[in-house]
């Protein structure tokens, strides 16, 4: 949009408000807009048919570029993890640092012990809801509907 335009959609807005939306609406139906008209001139410089395979091409370098730090932030996160799940930094103290091993893989071994205990008490605790249910349907009366459950 050329500045005498802009210039006169704020003056028409200091106005009164909907002279500035009619002179707003006016300009961009007009298509006086700097975009659209270097989209149909084919877009910054480009041929008609060039300018998709341009729009192309950059948002293929934009997807390149993304990958490639994504990459980057992937190796830092891989490094991070190998050097301290893998082997912790050494502290220059053996027998400290051993220590340390030590007791971090028996952390290790005591959530993994405590992770299958809650699942075999969520499993007891499923099986022992089906067990009542499969009860209270074997008890029930033929023909009589079953009871709703209790509204919380």
């Amino acid at each position: 949009m050329p500045i005498a335009a802009i210039a006169l959609t704020v003056l028409g807005f200091f106005a009164w408000w909907p002279l500035g939306l009619a002179i707003l609406l006016f300009f961009l139906g007009s298509r006086h807009m700097v975009c659209w008209r270097r989209h149909a001139m084919g877009g910054w410089g480009y041929p008609m048919g060039d300018w998709h395979s341009h729009a192309e091409s950059h948002w293929q370098e934009k997807m390149e570029r993304l990958q490639t730090k994504m990459d980057r932030m992937r190796a830092r996160m891989e490094s991070f993890r190998g050097g301290w799940r893998g082997s912790p930094p050494s502290s220059g103290n053996r027998a400290f640092d051993e220590y340390r091993t030590e007791t971090l893989r028996r952390l290790e071994d005591e959530q993994r012990e405590f992770k299958e205990f809650l699942e075999r008490l969520r499993f007891a605790k499923d099986r022992a809801e089906f067990d009542q249910f499969m009860a209270d349907r074997r008890n029930r009366p033929r023909g009589e509907d079953p009871p709703s459950p209790p509204q919380t």
